[in-house]
């Protein structure tokens, strides 16, 4: 029988072609709240100056890089390789999931493939990824939320960088958090946060607070200010909707005028 509570483990595989260093910090914490990178693989032609970046940061996150030439322009070897070995690893049954690390649709299939098998799919790119792709995993993270705040050192001759965190405004999260409330259908209008969160992760797998500039999803909640939230005696935080505006008429000269409400 299989110990429930034991950390899940995870295969981390990364595209080095289509992914910059600079994250590898935040990639790691990120992977750490939902299980144990158990084995780290990285896959480029590290001899080209496009990968060299990575030199640096192999050895301190315990990266094993799997050497790519690229012999014919065009081809890409290294996506040939992570997923011969991610079927390798799925097949040998010692993860419960993989983390594939790339911005490239190319890896949609095997994410699907890697799922319709059991295992769950986490994906990490940026916001350039295409949907095929995001949708296909169970979550995708981009790679944006993950660099760091604080001014980076200017990435190296041939290396990709990632581009700089796009915000959106709180407001533009309000319609599909609004969605994840409307599917629970409760009498009262009043939901629990973590089933909004889970729900959330269900119809959109890149829904992320950060991307709006809120690390907390409750935060995000009442960053919008069209949501009430509820915390009695110590129980979970609830949310729901704030009732529509009313309107108001008046009479002026035999005529009916509506006035909006204004809070």
């Amino acid at each position: 029988m299989a110990d429930e509570n034991r950390t899940r483990r995870f295969a981390v595989l990364i595209d080095a072609d289509n992914t910059s260093p600079r994250i590898v910090a935040g990639l790691f914490e990120e992977i750490a709240k939902f299980g144990e990178a158990s084995s780290r693989r990285i896959y480029g032609d590290f001899s080209s100056p496009r990968s060299k970046g990575w030199a640096d940061v192999l050895q301190k996150y315990a990266i094993d890089p799997y050497q790519q030439f690229a012999y014919t322009t065009g081809k890409n070897a290294s996506d040939i390789a992570l997923v011969i070995d991610a079927m390798d690893l799925l097949h040998s049954g010692r993860f419960d999931g993989f983390c594939l690390v790339s911005s490239d649709s190319d890896f949609t299939r095997l994410a699907s493939r890697l799922r319709e098998e059991g295992a769950d799919v986490y994906g990490f790119g940026a916001r350039k990824t295409p949907e095929s792709f995001r949708q296909a995993c169970r979550r995708f993270i981009y790679t944006e939320n993950l660099v760091p705040e604080t001014p980076a050192p200017a990435p190296k001759a041939g290396e990709p960088a990632p581009a700089p965190r796009a915000v959106q405004p709180p407001s533009a999260a309000v319609e599909i958090l609004n969605k994840a409330i409307a599917q629970m259908d409760t009498e009262d209008g009043w939901v629990g946060l973590g089933v909004v969160g889970q729900r959330l992760s269900t119809i959109a797998s890149d829904f992320d607070p950060r991307s709006y500039g809120y690390r907390k999803l409750s935060d995000l909640i009442r960053g919008t200010g069209a949501f009430e939230m509820d915390q009695q005696d110590g129980r979970a935080v609830r949310i729901r909707a704030k009732p529509a505006t009313p309107a108001r008429t008046r009479n002026r000269g035999g005529s009916k005028v509506v006035d909006a409400v204004v809070d």
